[in-house]
This record gives structure tokens, C-alpha cells and sequence, in this order.
């Protein structure tokens, strides 16, 4: 099950997955503004992070408040946006998601295989590709009861965008690219 025509789309899954292309070409397609969750992080955090340390969850909730801070200001408005968040764990989505009706939860879903490729491809991105297994290890999938909309990112970006559109029933308005 998920939410009718929602205000904010989360964009989850491991590094790697594809959340910011995602969250991008969502954006343009729908004309819907999009934050990537990498710019609500502290210097600290992007820091630890560059190190090859893995953040805590004491480093990952003022993090996370700043994502449902932004989630609340949308809904709250009465406006759209799409937001792109690892969210690993049930309790960093029930922080970000929870109960919200107007959240729909994406789970971008692929194979440590894979994403490891496209790690080791990327370039001048603080998430070094070492850290990829703990990410994997940290991941909890989502529950039914989370109603999360799960889509294989072994398709191309542009299938990617497209199935999350037709599953979610979105309009693309005229000149959506």
C-alpha cells in the first residue's frame, strides 16, 4: 500500500544506490524541488565520514531532525518535494516518515554487488566505497507497515524514475522532461 498522491517522497536505500539521481530526475520531471539529505549533514558528520568512519546514531539524529524538520515544513504548507535519506534503520524512518500522511517512502533496492560498481566508479564523493559493507550490515529493510514503495535500481535511472511515477499514480505536468 501507498500513500494517495503524497506531499514528500523519501528516497532511501545504501550509498550508492542511486538517491540523488533519483531524487534529481524526479525533480526535473515533476518540477517538484529536491534536497539531498547530504546537505542537511554537519560538517562533523561529513568529516567522520571522509575519514572512512562510520557515523554513530549519536551523530545521526540532529541529522535526521533537520530532514523531518524540512518534511514538516512542506507538509505543513501544503507543498510538494522529494527528499533523498539512507535511512537504514526503522527508527531513522519512523523519525523522518513515521506517521505522516503525506510521506511516501521509496526504498531504492539493490545488490551489494552492484552498488559496490558504482561506488567504486563514483568520483569526489565524501562516502568512501570501504564503508559500503557497514551499510549493508546497519540496513533493515522496510516493513509492510511502513508502506514503502520498494524498486529495483538494477534498471536504468530513466525505468527507475518512470516506475516510481506510474506505481505512486503522479501527474508529470506539460514540459516535465
Amino acid at each position: 500500500m501507498t500513500v494517495k498522491s503524497p506531499l514528500v517522497i523519501v528516497l532511501m536505500g545504501v550509498s550508492g544506490s542511486g538517491k540523488s539521481t533519483t531524487g534529481a530526475a524526479l525533480s526535473q520531471k515533476l518540477g517538484w524541488p529536491f534536497r539531498d539529505a547530504d546537505s542537511f549533514h554537519p560538517p562533523a558528520n561529513v568529516e567522520k565520514m571522509s575519514r572512512g568512519t562510520p557515523l554513530t546514531d549519536e551523530d545521526r539524529w540532529p541529522w535526521l531532525a533537520a530532514i523531518a524538520q524540512w518534511i514538516d515544513e512542506r507538509c505543513q504548507a501544503g507543498e510538494r518535494g522529494i527528499v533523498s535519506c539512507s535511512a537504514l534503520k526503522r527508527t531513522y524512518r519512523s523519525r523522518i516518515v513515521g506517521t505522516r500522511s503525506g510521506v511516501q517512502l521509496v526504498y531504492l533496492k539493490g545488490d551489494i554487488t552492484l552498488i559496490g560498481r558504482r561506488l567504486q566508479a563514483r568520483k569526489h564523493h565524501f562516502m568512501p566505497a570501504s564503508l559500503l559493507e557497514s551499510q549493508f550490515a546497519v540496513l533493515e529493510e522496510p516493513l509492510a507497515e511502513e508502506r514503502a514503495l520498494t524498486v529495483s535500481i538494477a534498471m536504468s535511472p530513466r525505468r527507475v524514475v518512470g516506475t516510481i511515477i506510474e506505481r505512486l499514480g503522479l501527474e508529470v505536468p506539460p514540459g516535465g522532461a
